[in-house]
């Protein structure tokens, strides 16, 4: 099969024809011809006022799958993946039975097999991701595991902590741990501060996540190993990161993008589906976070995607559950930050970036390499309904709303997706 893309504009910091508009030509999966020139191809796709990328990759979404299929499974989020434009994924190991044994590894690899999108799965640290017994990570490692973490769980016990980041030394493993205290977040359900004393609903400090990565820090300069901070959220957190970065620290993090979109304002209306962990902070620290994206303190952008079912959300804010699908509005929600932050600033964290803390190999728009790509129309209109929505949930705040900036296709290789037009 071939394909040539007509009239297309690179969005590429790693590549020679980035910011350029170009025609490419896809054989069999790999780019064969970038230039200006006209081919003939089984398709043609007119690209003009198009851009395109690296095929995008995410470091932390929860697939559901196995135990919470009726939320998502790994063939609904496969296919929300490609349609959104995600060539990667790394899962999240919070599923039942939590990922912790080389089956569950096989199981996720081989389910996924066939799909456009490569599930990369991230093994538990600690056995049930309840953060007190070491998971058998050597085995994993050999499974497949790409990275270990507890996921949605923070890593509370110093000991295992340590320990874990002794014990992954051995094969230069990434832990991933989300930077929470849980005895200053119990019981709370949004941002302490201001809006939270207004709304009558028990706060969680950003502190919470300030003394984790104090913690962390600390351990990491005694211990060595590479750590990364999972979904960082307040402008404190953004000050440490970076200080220990220049002290030469194996250190990276990321931030979901509904953090750099909302603040606790967006709760004014009690909406559960604003409700997240960790919850959505102040303009202050939104803008910090935006700041950091742009000097390179924050290495990537994530969905945080969490699927939830309507049972879950439908109830009083206090009692509803954590979780925004992020994976099939995320280009939408960036794009909308044009004023703030500009695609070349915003690419590289959701492409090579990613893939750079997981040591995966590069992926890059040149010619001779595979056609590992995605296709965004910046312009496109469209809303996000029953029609259009691939996910099983559908807790999203933007549900039924018209947004602008679609994927127009995925490729991986000879595997290809096309939204409808």
């Amino acid at each position: 099969m071939s394909l040539f893309i007509r009239e297309v504009k690179v969005l590429d910091p790693q590549s020679p024809h980035h910011l350029k508009r170009v025609n490419v030509l896809i054989k069999e999966g790999v780019i064969t011809s970038i230039d200006n020139k006209e081919h003939q191809a089984d398709t043609t796709i007119e690209a003009k006022g198009q851009f395109l990328t690296p095929g995008l990759f995410d470091l932390k979404a929860n697939f559901c799958d196995p135990g919470f299929e009726h939320r998502e499974d790994i063939y609904s989020g496969c296919q929300l993946a490609a349609a959104s434009g995600y060539t990667g994924v790394a899962t999240l190991p919070n599923t039942a039975p939590v990922v912790q044994a080389k089956s569950h590894i096989e199981y996720l690899k081989s389910k996924s097999r066939d799909c456009l999108t490569d599930i990369y799965p991230m093994a538990a640290v600690t056995i049930d991701a309840l953060g007190e017994d070491l998971t058998e990570m050597i085995d994993l490692h050999e499974a497949g595991a790409i990275a270990f973490t507890d996921g949605n769980q923070p890593m509370w016990h110093t000991d295992i902590m340590l320990k874990s980041l002794i014990y992954l030394q051995k094969f230069d493993g990434l832990l991933i741990n989300l930077p929470e205290d849980k005895l200053l977040t119990r019981f709370g359900t949004m941002n302490e501060g201001i809006v939270s004393t207004g709304l009558g609903l028990k706060g969680m400090p950003a502190l919470a996540e300030h003394l984790m990565i104090k913690r962390d820090l600390d351990i990491l300069a005694y211990s060595g190993g590479r750590l990364h901070f999972s979904n960082i959220s307040s402008a404190e957190s953004v000050k440490l990161i970076k200080k220990a970065k220049k002290n030469g620290l194996k250190i990276t993090c990321d931030v979901s993008i509904h953090h750099l979109l909302h603040t606790d304002q967006a709760i004014v209306g009690y909406d559960a589906n604003y409700k997240i962990n960790p919850p959505l902070r102040e303009n202050r620290d939104r803008k910090a976070l935006l700041k950091g994206l742009k000097d390179g303190t924050i290495d990537a952008i994530v969905s945080a995607h969490s699927p939830q079912d309507e049972e879950s959300k439908k109830l009083e804010f206090d009692r509803a559950e954590d979780g925004i699908l992020g994976l099939q509005t995320m280009i939408p929600s960036l794009l909308s930050l044009d004023e703030e932050l500009d695609p070349s600033e915003w690419i590289d964290k959701i492409t090579s970036r990613p893939r750079a803390i997981l040591k995966l190999a590069p992926v890059t728009i040149a010619e001779s390499e595979k056609a590992n790509v995605t296709l965004i129309d910046p312009k496109k209109k469209w809303k996000y309904d029953q029609k259009s929505n691939l996910s099983k949930s559908v807790n999203s705040p933007y549900y039924g709303k018209e947004l602008t900036g679609q994927v127009s296709a995925t490729l991986n290789g000879e595997k290809i997706y096309q939204t409808p037009s």
